[in-house]
């Protein structure tokens, strides 16, 4: 596994909850090669856990077209744990 840091959408409810809206991801080498992928749901999350590639954070288990995927909180960075 290997962290990845994305960029992500996300809303901020009254209750002071986020809520993650969609991810932006890296295509090739080039930066500006970026696609976004709105997230279809969220499973369950957030929740206070390690991952497997180190750090602590909030944990929301996502699907992405069809793809469950752990993205973090850390602080304030998002991250995707990948198999790379």
């Amino acid at each position: 596994m290997k962290k990845v840091y994305v960029d992500v959408d996300a809303k901020w409810l009254k209750e002071g909850l986020i809520v993650p809206v969609a991810i932006y991801w890296q295509m090739g080498q080039d930066e500006s090669e970026v696609e976004r992928f709105v997230i279809d749901r969220i499973i369950s999350g957030p929740e206070r856990r390690t991952s497997q590639v180190g750090g602590v954070g909030k944990r929301y288990v996502i699907e992405i077209s069809g793809q469950r995927r752990n993205l973090f909180l850390e602080k304030d960075r998002w991250f995707l744990e990948v198999n790379r």
